[in-house]
């Protein structure tokens, strides 16, 4: 069996053939898919997307491209609300991006404080986004860090010293397709750490694997990513495929599979 930790299957890039994208991941043994939302309004579709399949789960969040205008406390108590869904899992996609020009740090981190205590306060686990801003993402979670304080670094993109840091506060590393590609540092992380360190994910429909770099990503993807970490730690693809689903299960609380 294979997990897809984070995907946006609920997103409009899916709506023309849901279906037979659903019908796809079942067929390469996809047992788990996680889909985060980035707002109020995706973590709503999240949800209800969640609600009509047993092995679908949501994760409610404000993702920091969300942040750029200024947030009253109505939106977090409105996705402190949703999280209480019984098919909620996590908070996330949250964190920092400082990628693009025009971003307003210092309301993206506000933010992203807000919803580090909103996981604490319902025990849930996080998944963060980070892109440019690893320094001040570290720092914030080593201000903000409780013994409860879990979840994974989605996408993770950052050298074997971050990983061990991240490790350290007690989050995971989300593995995604661009471990495939020819430039990727993720083989040298990976090899860094264990198994038992380690998620898979798509990112769907962004970041797939090769043979499909440059077309839209999809759940049944995972099964490259999964046989790629295989082959980077010279373990069989179902001892790896196992360990993370197990991974996945004991961090977000899932039912047994």
């Amino acid at each position: 069996m294979f997990v897809d930790t984070h995907c946006h299957l609920s997103f409009p890039d899916f709506d023309e053939d849901r279906n037979e994208v659903i019908d796809r991941l079942i067929e390469e043994k996809v047992s788990i898919l996680i889909d985060p939302g980035t707002d109020v309004q995706t973590s709503v579709k999240s949800i209800e997307l969640a609600s009509r399949y047993d092995f679908i789960f949501a994760n409610v969040g404000l993702h920091p491209h969300e942040t750029n205008l200024l947030l009253d406390d109505s939106v977090f108590d409105e996705l402190t609300r949703l999280a209480l869904s019984p098919k909620v899992v996590a908070i996330g996609e949250i964190g920092l991006d400082y990628h693009y020009p025009g971003i307003d740090p210092a309301l993206q981190q506000e933010a992203f404080r807000r919803m580090l205590r909103i996981a604490r306060t319902l025990d849930l686990p996080l998944v963060i986004h980070c892109r440019d801003a690893w320094e001040d993402m570290l720092a914030i979670l080593e201000e903000e860090k409780h013994s409860g304080m879990r979840g994974v670094m989605h996408c993770f993109s950052g050298d074997t010293e971050i990983a061990k840091i991240c490790i350290s506060l007690g989050f995971k590393l989300s593995i995604p397709g661009t471990v495939t590609y020819k430039k990727s540092r993720l083989p040298e992380v990976i090899r860094e750490v264990s198994l038992g360190d380690l998620l898979t994910e798509t990112d769907a429909p962004y970041l797939s694997p090769v043979p499909f770099r440059g077309k839209r990503n999809e759940p049944a993807y995972v099964r490259l990513i999964t046989q790629a970490i295989s082959e980077i730690l010279e373990i069989p693809l179902e001892k790896a495929a196992e360990g993370i689903v197990r991974n996945t299960v004991e961090l977000f609380r899932l039912p047994d599979c």
